[in-house]
């Protein structure tokens, strides 16, 4: 059985019994077992992690490993995040009670993915495609509306995830979710004419690099 890393946790009693726990020296690694020869693409698995993730969130918060982490052995699972572990307990302990959120608009102007056979060099067809992102962006007046959505919030942080749309994500208390939610309902009524999507609460993830300390 291959083992599919979802989290690292503060405890064991933050895994157990929804999903295998894995001691990695400063954390504790959340996993399910899968046969072998399942593939990590399998619609049957995204379910069952997407399932298992929203359980563990609501027992308590925990830095979110990008799927696709599979391993044979616990050993090989610890080693592979041997080098973060004390980064993430920090982080654990520091935002234990605080969760992501995420409010993705659609572009004032999409930009148009480059077309991959009009360049010769992959390393130009990345520049244009990072260009093309970056170009996306929203009404100023619904960026700045947006920005209040979270008042208490720790951090934010605007994302460029492709050419049509950017995100805003906010790192706030459990206790602020619901009310993210309702000032999302009074957004949606002042800007009618803005496509955008309140979703959350989720792991630490966009927030759980180095960078943001």
């Amino acid at each position: 059985m291959k083992r599919v890393v979802i989290g690292a946790h503060l405890g064991r009693e933050d895994i157990e019994p929804l999903a295998t726990a894995i001691a990695a020296s400063d954390v504790f690694l959340s996993a399910i077992l899968v046969a072998d020869d399942q593939p990590l693409g399998d619609r049957e698995l995204l379910i069952r992690v997407a399932k298992t993730r929203g359980l563990l969130l609501d027992r308590a918060t925990f830095v979110a490993i990008r799927y696709g982490f599979s391993s044979l052995t616990d050993e090989e699972a610890v080693a592979k995040c041997a080098a973060h572990t004390r980064r993430w307990r920090d982080l654990l302990e520091k935002h234990r009670d605080q969760v992501e959120m995420t409010l993705k608009v659609a572009a004032v102007s999409p930009q148009k993915r480059p077309d991959r056979s009009g360049f010769t060099s992959g390393g130009d067809y990345l520049k244009a495609l990072h260009a093309a992102r970056e170009a996306a962006a929203v009404d100023d007046t619904f960026r700045d509306a947006a920005e209040r959505l979270f008042p208490g919030a720790a951090k934010t942080r605007w994302l460029h995830r492709d050419a049509s749309s950017i995100e805003l994500a906010a790192l706030v208390s459990r206790a602020a979710v619901e009310s993210c939610f309702e000032a999302a309902a009074d957004l949606k009524q002042h800007f009618a004419h803005v496509p955008f999507l309140l979703s959350g609460p989720w792991p630490l993830e966009v927030f759980a690099d180095a960078d943001d300390e």
